[in-house]
């Protein structure tokens, strides 16, 4: 079924989006499969280590003791300890497939792929945006609950999305460790430091050695927008950027984004290759909500870091869309958002937030003359085009 309500143009393809999520449940078994495969080798390898040693011990007393005693008795003993290392070897290994059990049973990724696809459908009572009020040249206000476009504006030209795409890249991240992993620490490299410096970025201000936590990189990706942060998020979850890119776009194929959009790097720097739309990031967004912790990252007004030895008393940072809008009359509360910028899609950001009776809308915005304007065009259109 096909719709055409202005620029708006949705489709459906059920066998599509039914590949689509064959192929992204199947990634994530693969995934987890290989991250218990990794732990279960490293506790064999330790476990050999261990064995060893004690065979090297043994046999050490067992000369020795064939010196000092006769053969039959030294007989006796080497049948003895070959006994007790099989009986030990049947206990370890018993002990691996018991842990590997349990792992599978406790790895639960941050958010959990359900392959679902997102569609927001145009109505008859959807709103062309023609507003003076409002800069923004490119905008969509969905009723999240209804999954209804409300009002729009260019909502399927392609963009530039800026640091907007770092709400796919906490997404990405989310689905491919686990609660755990969000405790481990991940050192700094003069090249992920230097990426953001190149490329005029803005950062957290992570140093090149330091040991910064997981935790701390997820939200130092949105609320400063670090690129920093951002880059060493997808190197500890992929082994390198490039890898974690692949990973992106594969999830926007499995979001049914694959046609419209595309990124080639996970921080939203411009690359004419490396786009999307207003649409498809209002998508992405209501994929990033129906997680909690990316919408606890996305929510967070202010956070301090973990201290470190470069940093003993963290690093504070803080959601400045969030800071600058929450006292401002919209009708009700904004409770998630992203800011971007790169001179090519000018000002954008996507917020989330519940109004009137606490009916959660998503509004996405780009092509703002400034970073205020951009708030204010947020607060104008909730107030316009949100039903009281």
């Amino acid at each position: 079924m096909d719709y055409i309500i202005d620029d708006l143009y949705i489709e459906e393809d059920a066998d599509r989006i039914q590949r689509r999520k064959e192929r992204a449940e199947r990634m994530r078994r693969e995934k987890q499969l290989q991250m218990r495969r990794r732990r279960r080798m490293k506790m064999l390898l330790k476990r050999t280590v261990g064995v060893l040693a004690v065979v090297l011990l043994m046999t050490v007393a067992i000369t020795i003791f064939k010196k000092q005693s006769g053969a039959e008795d030294t007989i006796a003993i080497e049948e003895s300890v070959q006994e007790e290392m099989v009986s030990n070897d049947s206990n370890q290994q018993a002990e691996v497939v018991e842990q590997e059990v349990e792992e599978s049973e406790t790895e639960i990724p941050l958010a959990i792929s359900t392959g679902e696809v997102y569609s927001f459908e145009a109505t008859s009572e959807t709103t062309v945006i023609y507003n003076e009020e409002i800069i923004s040249s490119n905008v969509i206000l969905i009723d999240e609950n209804t999954d209804t476009i409300i009002a729009s504006k260019g909502a399927k030209e392609r963009i530039s999305p800026a640091s907007m795409t770092k709400v796919l890249t906490i997404l990405v991240a989310a689905e491919h460790i686990t609660e755990d992993q969000l405790e481990d620490t991940f050192v700094m490299t003069r090249e992920i430091t230097d990426y953001g410096y190149v490329n005029d970025c803005s950062a957290v201000g992570f140093l090149d050695g330091e040991k910064v936590k997981v935790n701390d990189m997820f939200y130092g990706t949105i609320l400063p927008s670090g690129s920093d942060a951002a880059v060493g998020l997808a190197t500890y979850v992929a082994g390198s950027h490039e890898a974690f890119v692949e990973m992106m776009n594969e999830k926007l194929e499995e979001l049914g984004l694959g046609d419209t959009s595309h990124y080639t790097n996970c921080v939203g720097l411009y690359d004419e290759e490396h786009y999307s739309t207003v649409y498809d990031m209002a998508v992405i967004m209501k994929a990033a909500i129906q997680n909690e912790f990316c919408r606890d990252v996305l929510s967070e007004h202010n956070y301090t870091t973990a201290p470190t030895v470069e940093h003993p008393e963290g690093i504070n940072i803080s959601n400045w869309f969030l800071r600058r809008i929450e006292d401002k009359d919209t009708g009700g509360e904004v409770l998630c958002a992203k800011t971007g910028y790169v001179m090519q899609s000018k000002n954008c950001a996507v917020s989330y937030g519940t109004f009137a009776s606490g009916e959660p809308y998503i509004c996405v915005t780009a092509g703002s003359s400034s970073s205020w304007r951009c708030i204010y065009d947020h607060v104008e259109i909730y107030n316009q085009y949100v039903a009281v």
